[in-house]
């Protein structure tokens, strides 16, 4: 059966929409960044248990003195992990995109429940939309939207639109025929039977809708943190790239609280608005953990908190900011730097950051997959990354985007790929000896990502070289897994052959050995190149020249990514600092300002 060629038509479609409705796409996306910008400013303002407060306050009004209790306790745990700024840009992205998703899905929903023939219409839509896998809508997402807020928010409203219209006409549906005749009969408008009968009988059906949104939505945060969103699923990102189990379960508790506290809140409000919902809470009897104060009480709650807290100055931050340490080369001008989550991405760009602060400016990093960060370059939304390594590994994505793109050229190499193995592991010193000695690594090589230039070149042209084809199999996964994995045999003293390269920081932790490769099938080793959105140079003469001078040698680099290791996540830049301390002058060497010598640098 000939090939249908649907991936090609969807390109041409969305080729065609970026083309030709980039305003369109581009009003969008500064009202929906308007909208998360403001949510997020309300929701950062406060001081974080001066929020948590409110927060509470509202669970208590809703749900009762307990709920009240345990919302606080839950918003006092999110900040005590430190999370809370990303607990609010989180919270900030979900109310977006949930009123977005309601906007659309409600009416949706009232017009499929009084049209047959838009019900049939919609569902085989809204089947896709629920079916479709979550990590797809990012791609058309970022296309029309960009990296960033706008993006998340698109692809999460599509991803949690269907059940806010099937609950919507479930909901009308659902009102007694008999209830509507008599409306009806009485020469009410079908205007006023919609608003005055069946939305309130329909409201506790519609509001589990906007529960289930919502709960999409957050389920959706972590995939839309791939594209630059940060709060919680930026974290979780960062994590699972740095296999940082501790990291990952914080960020992953963050999302629970906020989870819970949404799902009882939009019940408990359902509950408040529909009319059954109503008698049902006046009949019940009253317990001191379910008290609930009335309205005023609860607005009068909130204002003495607000009074308290601006009495006490916990409103926000000063408007103080620190100088920077260096000359004022900067002068507050904001740089955008994105990275890959590998070790020397992460070590150059805090480097980075480090240095651009020291010389006064406003450094924002974020990390991405490679695919996003490409992207977010080509199209002028980060200003320059670290990690590119050309001609041969990211050779697919320069051919996709080097016209929009600037080379600074290579600050380290060449690289090298090769496979390792422990210096314990004996007669195994180079790709020749591998074949010899399959059952002592129980014929496993273990690899890292299966899109990774490298494992393509093992699986291609390595194997087959050395005719281990047969006697090996390459086992797929991450750079996190394959690092985990060579940890733990290396406690143990296990024979393991893993895919690693140079330059990393498991040969300055491990006493490793590089298998030599006699018939040179992995080719010579690419440079590690530095790219920039177009006209950065232009617009930043001197920062370009530092980067197009800038360069480390091999000690220095997997000494820095080592001492970054071991500080832990979220302490990068301080491992930068003290590893600069230890390396006196280097900030000098590489941004040279008049008047201050090379060995001249601040303790900082």
């Amino acid at each position: 059966m000939p090939r249908i060629h649907l991936g090609d038509w969807v390109d041409s479609g969305v080729n065609w929409l970026v083309d030709h409705l980039s305003w369109l796409f581009d009003a969008v996306k500064a009202v929906m960044e308007g909208m998360y910008n403001g949510i997020d400013a309300v929701l950062g303002a406060p001081q974080p248990l001066l929020m948590a407060g409110i927060l509470a306050v509202l669970a208590w009004w809703l749900r009762g003195l307990a709920a009240g209790v345990l919302a606080f306790a839950g918003f006092a745990l999110v900040d005590s992990l430190q999370l809370w700024d990303q607990a609010m840009s989180t919270l900030a992205l979900v109310l977006v995109a949930t009123v977005l998703a309601l906007v659309i899905s409600v009416p949706l929903g009232i017009w499929a429940a009084r049209s047959k023939a838009v019900s049939a219409a919609l569902r085989p839509v809204l089947d896709l939309l629920q079916t479709m896998p979550s990590m797809v809508l990012l791609i058309p997402a970022m296309l029309f939207f960009g990296l960033g807020t706008a993006a998340g928010v698109v692809a999460t409203l599509i991803f949690a639109l269907a059940p806010g219209v099937r609950m919507t006409e479930l909901g009308i549906r659902q009102v007694d025929a008999d209830l509507v005749e008599a409306a009806e009969a009485f020469g009410t408008s079908p205007r006023d039977i919609l608003v005055r009968v069946q939305l309130p009988l329909a409201l506790p059906t519609i509001m589990a809708g906007v529960n289930q949104v919502i709960m999409l939505g957050l389920s959706m945060v972590v995939i839309a943190g791939m594209v630059g969103t940060g709060g919680l699923g930026g974290a979780v990102n960062e994590a699972i790239g740095q296999l940082d189990i501790g990291y990952g379960f914080e960020a992953g508790v963050g999302i629970v609280v906020l989870a819970i506290y949404l799902d009882r809140i939009t019940g408990a409000l359902g509950t408040q608005l529909s009319p059954q919902g109503r008698r049902a809470l006046a009949k019940a009897p009253t317990r001191a953990w379910s008290y609930r104060p009335r309205p005023v009480v609860a607005v009068a709650g909130v204002v003495v908190l607000a009074l308290v807290a601006g009495g006490l100055g916990i409103f926000g931050t000063s408007g103080s900011s620190s100088q920077a340490s260096g000359t004022n080369v900067g002068k507050g001008k904001r740089i955008t730097i994105g990275y890959i989550p590998w070790d020397e991405g992460v070590a150059s760009t805090f480097l980075w950051k480090e240095i651009l602060e020291e010389r006064g400016f406003k450094v924002t990093t974020t990390q991405y997959a490679a695919g996003p960060l490409y992207t977010g370059l080509a199209t002028g939304q980060l200003d320059f990354e670290t990690d590119s390594w050309l001609p041969t590994t990211h050779a697919e994505y320069w051919k996709k985007y080097g016209k929009q793109l600037d080379d600074l050229g290579s600050w380290f190499g060449p690289t090298s790929l090769e496979l390792t193995v422990p210096s314990y592991v004996k007669d195994v010193n180079s790709l020749a000896d591998l074949k010899a000695h399959a059952s002592e690594f129980g014929g496993k090589i273990v690899g890292i990502e299966p899109s990774a230039g490298e494992m393509s070149l093992l699986k291609s042209k390595v194997l087959t070289a050395y005719g281990l084809d047969g006697a090996y199999q390459v086992i797929d996964g991450s750079t996190p897994a394959m690092l985990a994995e060579l940890k733990r045999a290396y406690a143990r003293k296990q024979p393991v052959v893993v895919t690693l390269w140079s330059p990393h920081w498991a040969y300055s932790d491990y006493d490793l050995k590089k298998l030599n490769d006699p018939q040179g099938a992995w080719g010579k080793g690419d440079g590690v190149h530095t790219l920039t959105r177009k006209g950065f140079t232009r617009d930043n003469p001197e920062v370009g020249k530092w980067l197009k001078n800038f360069s480390m040698t091999e000690q220095q680099l997997t000494s820095l990514e080592s001492q970054i290791q071991r500080a832990g996540k979220g302490k990068e830049q301080d491992a930068v600092r003290s590893w600069l301390r230890a390396h006196p002058g280097l900030v000098d060497t590489w941004a040279p300002v008049a008047g201050r010598g090379s060995g001249s640098r601040a303790a900082g």
